[in-house]
């Protein structure tokens, strides 16, 4: 009870309120009460998985098997006793065998005694001594010198009719006895049924009552059991910090004023990305280098609302020099029928079952091949027969179906997206749901424009697609072309680290080959490096509203 006391003043224990040891002379009780959202399955493996309530002892089955020391598994030591016992069973039998034989043997030479009983007293009397009384006897009847020996020392008394058949019974039951042993001896499964009973007689006599419950036995205990299940927010910001906040800590708030989400970051980070995950979900890590790394959510940090997190490579110590993580994807499952479409800076692009990536090691597997000096860009989730948008740093688009990507495995190469001239890179993919979504482009100079995704025709995949800026205005390169929604807020960065926060809805709202309205006037020498969507605490809020309850615990 004292190391229980300990543990929740310790939170290695959480939702109890009161602890009472009602112990008394009819036998062991303890009380715990528990705060109204405990949940009593994870409270009761802390307990087992911090004190003695489980408890785990090594033994070593070392016995002699044939005068050898042998350590053996439980089928052995069974099976090794059960040969014990059939060889005692088998060595008692041919004992009892023996003596019956043998009584056989004494009671027959009686009964010839009895059957010759005037010639053989005439044979003693007339006999010198009891030596030569036994030679004429075994000459006269066949006798064996233990039976002239038993008929030397029968008393008067044998003589009687009731002594004489009473031999006669015994010799009976003899045979019987004999022919039963024999048959033991010659029939395994008698020597198995005759175990049998020996054990069911020696639990009737000597058993007694079990003291203590057998119950199911509980599963080696995983992290995971003493973790309860619930939504956090998992938010990530441009400067690569991930924390994890319980989602109760947005519910229980009112909406707050306009600005980045409450964090305590330098003055250039903000956050880029969040997401809604159970902490028993997994969270999918894709690198530049191509390479993808599996881990819980719950092992993220969980933090406050104003904390900063903890950078993403102490997460992920196999990582390496100049490694990033370029994409994460939440999931709880890995279906067949859900694929993962990943896109290179090369244009290669690619799409793979999500069981592909069911079992992943602790340093990580290869989540696509590389050619010499390309780089893994973006990983989406592709729920149906989408269609994905590729823009490349050299002004041009490419939409097409996603369904023109084959289904490839884990390790392919995968195959062209989007043709990119030398120089070029690709800087984005989209995945548009929404026939009516609107994708906002935004140049290296400091222009942006938004236009309908309707205004940039279909093509194919490995095209070089349609133009999103003007063919006149080469100055500055594409930084990103995104699916956007007029409410949102956007941060824009440059290379000298000034960042600005604008409105979608004051960026116009242009033909597709065409520059845009100016949206950052840039210092010489600086340019636009980074766009990110603002995640604002409404959305945050909106986020954890749409997410779908938790699963209820498992029953032990």
């Amino acid at each position: 009870v004292e190391s229980i006391a300990l543990l929740v003043k310790q939170k290695r224990i959480d939702g109890v309120t009161d602890l009472r040891d009602e112990s008394d002379q009819e036998g062991m009780r303890i009380v715990l009460e528990l705060k109204r959202d405990a949940i009593e399955d994870v409270v009761l493996n802390q307990l087992y998985h911090h004190t003695q309530m489980d408890s785990t002892f090594g033994i070593i089955n070392l016995s002699l098997v044939g005068g050898e020391p042998k350590v053996l598994g439980l089928r052995d030591l069974l099976q090794s006793h059960i040969d014990y016992r059939i060889e005692v069973v088998r060595r008692r039998t041919q004992y009892d065998l023996g003596k019956a034989r043998q009584r056989e043997h004494i009671v027959e030479g009686l009964l010839t005694a009895i059957d010759h009983l005037d010639d053989v007293i005439r044979i003693i009397r007339r006999a010198r001594d009891g030596e030569d009384a036994s030679t004429q006897l075994r000459t006269r009847y066949l006798l064996s010198e233990d039976q002239t020996k038993a008929i030397l020392d029968m008393s008067l008394r044998k003589l009687t009719g009731l002594e004489t058949q009473a031999l006669r019974t015994e010799q009976d039951a003899l045979k019987r006895t004999i022919t039963d042993l024999e048959g033991i001896l010659g029939s395994k499964e008698r020597v198995l049924n005759i175990i049998k009973a020996e054990l069911v007689e020696l639990k009737e006599k000597y058993g007694d009552p079990r003291r203590t419950a057998i119950v199911t036995a509980a599963e080696d205990l995983e992290v995971e059991d003493l973790i309860a299940e619930e939504d956090n927010i998992v938010t990530i910001t441009n400067t690569g910090y991930i924390k994890r906040l319980a989602a109760t800590s947005y519910r229980s708030q009112r909406r707050g004023g306009k600005g980045v989400t409450g964090m305590e970051t330098k003055e250039e980070d903000f956050v880029v990305n969040l997401f809604v995950a159970s902490t028993h979900d997994y969270i999918l890590f894709f690198t530049s280098l191509g390479k993808v790394f599996k881990l819980k959510a719950y092992k993220v940090p969980l933090a406050g609302r104003y904390a900063k997190g903890k950078p993403i490579v102490n997460l992920l110590p196999r990582l390496e020099p100049g490694e990033k993580v370029e994409a994460m994807i939440p999931t709880r499952e890995f279906p067949e029928d859900q694929f993962l479409v990943l896109a290179t800076k090369k244009g290669r692009i690619k799409r793979t079952s999500l069981a592909e990536f069911q079992n992943i090691r602790v340093s990580g597997i290869r989540a696509i091949k590389l050619n010499e000096g390309d780089e893994l860009m973006d990983v989406q989730i592709a729920h149906g027969d989408e269609e994905v948008v590729l823009a490349s740093s050299g002004g041009y688009a490419n939409r097409f179906p996603i369904t023109q990507v084959r289904p490839m495995g884990r390790t392919a190469a995968g195959v062209a997206g989007m043709r990119v001239r030398g120089g070029d890179e690709l800087v984005s993919m989209s995945l548009p749901k929404n026939p009516g979504a609107e994708l906002l482009t935004v140049l290296s100079s400091g222009y942006g424009k938004r236009s309908t995704l309707a205004s940039y025709r279909k093509t194919r995949r490995g095209s070089k697609g349609v133009r999103t800026t003007s063919a006149k205005f080469t100055k500055g390169k594409v930084v990103t072309v995104q699916i956007v929604e007029p409410q949102e807020h956007l941060l824009v960065t440059t290379k000298a680290g000034v960042v600005i926060r604008c409105p979608v809805s004051d960026i116009g709202v242009k033909g597709r080959a065409t520059r845009g309205v100016r949206l950052q006037r840039l210092d010489e020498g600086d340019e636009i490096v980074a766009v990110a969507r603002l995640v604002e605490e409404e959305e945050q809020d909106a986020a954890v509203a749409s997410a779908p309850p938790p699963p209820p615990p498992a029953a032990s």
